[in-house]
């Protein structure tokens, strides 16, 4: 044998020798890396919590001769061959990388999340330096003491005597096991968000990328579940869940090659974005989420929502008020008067608040459609002559609260501030800008700290003034367009699409430290900002401008995969629909609405008596069932995405003494044959008393009133008729069920 490469191999095992295993520990979940000075830390386990006998015991993976379990692989002195999660340009022109371990430590810690809150549990810092260079890789991984989730993040610095420049900077790899593994992620479209996708992992790269520059979950989305055992079921099998807590670009990448396990990397997306990173900066990567669940894809659900709904989720304790928007009511068209008259009409229905939508401002260009007036935040005095003062008075005697919109992140050319400003816009230097929405929508370059200045202006002119605001919906309605900073130095401009979010969060921090308590929506083309890179900083978002019951059905389904209902806006809408055209019956429209945070996107007057009143009982028994669905636990029971017609799924209350279930008939055929959907997570000792909701039949369900075991429903369920039993004239082909189970 070589003589270097025996003295190699001898080094390695000596090495090995002195590895320690490092394990961290949620609730219900254990991470074990094996970690040595002087070596690359490696992978060993992820999955359900181990004792301390089986943690002395676990051996490295049988089979990785031809595995290379890093968990941050860097290019150039060990790994070219397979996908990294790092690489840089050294200052002297050298595209090698090794990344061994300086030092690693755990240690205990209490600090604030992004929402506010406190938590508490375990770090594990491992720093990691090049033999060659003096530039410092931390790789942080964060316990939480309560819920079952553990983050992943880098920090870089160049210790070099000039800048270097980071070309590839994923902030975390997992390796997971091959053994018939299925990725679960989610692609979409305007009015088409949130679509599931199942594919099983086989050999090659799984990429799912986000490249919009402003809207990262507007086509794919930065959060995949994988089922470990086949094809995912919801309730029962190993799944590890990992979502990207960005709100940028980004890119995951799963590559399986001959190796015995398929690598998971994600992170921020490196295309024309490479970093110069000067001497003695750090560069921080994003936040990744890692859970594990032996309940299923509903299971690691549930661990999402509760960390979401208490450490990522701005007033997850609090229950949210159901709303009219005005939006689909009366598009552009604002007036006093129509205004008071929906605010009438939704307090009339058991509503709390009035968000006044778009067309509410310009001065010398008016907002009468999308092509003027986004830059110019001042209140369109022809169409509210008495201005926000009288709208806020009007909401106060309606018994409501008032909400307004705002586009903060944009301008049209034909606005005020873009005569003032046109070099506060992102543009390619030398050439003309591109323009968006109306012909003439263009995206403030928030690198600029001027830029920074103006927009949180606007929240702070609007709350200072009207402090009576309670609600503030945040859209923004176009991509990066055109690449280009008129801010950043020439030698800069690939900075761009990570420097813009790095002021985006900080204005949304600097509003939160001033206004706390507002709730604010997150809103970007309907459910474009669907990320908790963003949610911190609000209370909610929208999930589609697609308010087509039917569809939502598959799009609220695909989003509930790791956000909660407290965060998910779902209107009643009119028909026909606005996005589809299609017409569906106002008994499925409020029950689907029902599922997530109920409010109207319609005009009431153009209601009937009778659809109000059906529109107050549900508003009624949604307040009932409100701090069920905001803030129960999960469980999805039958997929519309099947493909046989029926879709399923239910809340339980953490005391498991009340729940809803869901029912949705999605077509109408003859000859239909529906499985009997067995429920979930109640307590099997328990008695629960049945309750429809919304009912519109002449009778009520032969089950009405009666009590069945936690035990029965979970084993058997309840059958659902197919149909409803109305009058001739009230019949069409749609069909849905609300159940309220209530323990005695």
């Amino acid at each position: 044998m070589n003589k270097s490469l025996f003295l190699s191999i001898a080094a390695m095992l000596s090495l090995n020798a002195s590895a320690e295993k490092v394990e961290l520990s949620t609730p219900h979940n254990t991470l074990v890396l094996n970690i040595w000075k002087g070596g690359e830390p490696k992978f060993l386990y992820y999955g359900q919590k181990l004792s301390a006998s089986d943690l002395a015991s676990l051996p490295e993976p049988t089979n990785a001769n031809w595995s290379h379990l890093e968990i941050y692989p860097a290019y150039g002195a060990s790994h070219t061959q397979s996908e990294t999660a790092f690489a840089m340009k050294h200052a002297d022109g050298n595209l090698s990388s090794q990344l061994v371990v300086e030092d690693y430590q755990k240690s205990a810690v209490t600090e604030k999340a992004p929402n506010g809150a406190t938590r508490t549990g375990e770090r594990l810092t491992i720093t990691l330096k090049d033999p060659l260079y003096p530039n410092i890789v931390h790789l942080y991984y964060q316990t939480y003491s309560d819920v079952d989730m553990i983050e992943c993040w880098t920090d870089i610095t160049n210790k070099e005597k000039a800048t270097v420049t980071l070309t590839q900077f994923y902030s975390s790899c997992m390796p997971i096991r091959r053994q018939n593994v299925y990725a679960h992620h989610f692609h979409g479209s305007w009015a088409s968000e949130a679509q599931l996708t199942c594919e099983k992992l086989n050999n090659g790269i799984l990429e799912i990328k986000n490249k919009d520059g402003l809207r990262n979950a507007m086509s794919d989305r930065s959060e995949v579940m994988f089922s470990l055992d086949g094809k995912g079921r919801e309730n029962e099998g190993d799944v590890i869940g990992t979502a990207l807590v960005y709100s940028g670009n980004y890119r995951i990448t799963v590559d399986t090659d001959d190796s015995e396990f398929h690598y998971y990397f994600a992170g921020i997306n490196p295309d024309n974005s490479e970093y110069h990173l000067k001497k003695g900066e750090t560069f921080t990567t994003p936040h990744v989420a890692y859970t594990f669940s032996s309940e299923g894809l509903s299971g690691a659900s549930r661990n999402f929502h509760k960390w979401g709904r208490k450490y990522h989720l701005r007033h997850a304790d609090r229950e949210r008020d159901i709303l009219l928007n005005s939006w689909e009511g009366v598009y552009f068209d604002i007036n006093h008067e129509g205004m008071e008259q929906m605010m009438h009409d939704i307090a009339s229905m058991g509503g709390e608040l009035f968000v006044m939508d778009d067309g509410w401002f310009g001065e010398k260009y008016r907002r009468l459609t999308d092509n003027a007036a986004l830059g110019d935040w001042v209140v369109d005095k022809k169409k509210l002559p008495e201005g926000i003062e009288r709208l806020v008075a009007d909401a106060k005697k309606n018994g409501v609260k008032f909400g307004i919109w705002i586009e903060p992140e944009m301008a049209n050319t034909t606005s005020e501030l873009y005569e003032k400003h046109p070099d506060w816009i992102i543009k390619a230097p030398g050439r003309e800008p591109i323009l968006g929405r109306g012909g003439t929508q263009v995206v403030l370059d928030l690198c600029n700290p001027k830029v920074q200045d103006y927009v949180f202006s606007i929240v702070d002119n609007l709350l200072t003034k009207y402090p009576e605001i309670a609600y503030i919906k945040w859209d923004a309605n176009a991509p990066v367009m055109n690449h280009g900073s008129q801010y950043l130095p020439a030698a800069d401009q690939s900075h761009l699409n990570i420097e813009y979010h790095k002021g985006l969060i900080s204005v949304c921090e600097r509003i939160r430290a001033k206004y706390p308590d507002v709730v604010i929506q997150d809103c970007a083309s309907g459910g474009g900002r669907a990320t908790y890179g963003l949610l911190p900083y609000f209370d909610e978002f929208w999930v589609s401008d697609n308010t087509d019951a039917l569809q939502r059905i598959y799009m609220q389904w695909g989003t509930s995969y790791v956000f909660p209902a407290i965060a998910m806006a779902s209107h009643i809408s009119a028909v026909p629909n606005h996005a589809l055209q299609r017409t569906t019956s106002l008994k499925l429209r409020c029950d689907v609405a029902m599922s997530g945070r109920l409010g109207m996107e319609i005009q009431p007057k153009h209601m009937t008596e009778e659809e109000k009143a059906f529109c107050r009982q549900a508003i009624t028994n949604y307040k009932m069932i409100r701090p069920v669905v905001q803030f129960g636990d999960l469980y999805r029971l039958h997929s519309p995405y099947e493909g046989d017609n029926l879709a399923s799924l239910m809340y339980v209350s953490e005391a498991k003494d009340k729940a809803v279930f869901y029912w949705y008939k999605l077509e109408t055929f003859k000859d239909e044959h529906f499985p009997c959907i067995k429920m979930a997570g109640l307590n099997p000792d328990k008695m629960y008393t049945v309750k429809e909701l919304n009912r519109i039949d002449n009778n009520p369900l032969p089950i009405e009133g009666k009590s069945f075991s936690g035990k029965y429903l979970m084993a058997n369920g309840l059958e659902m008729p197919y149909s409803h039993d109305v009058d001739n004239n009230k019949k069409n082909d749609w069909s849905s069920r609300v159940i309220y189970l209530e323990a005695r």
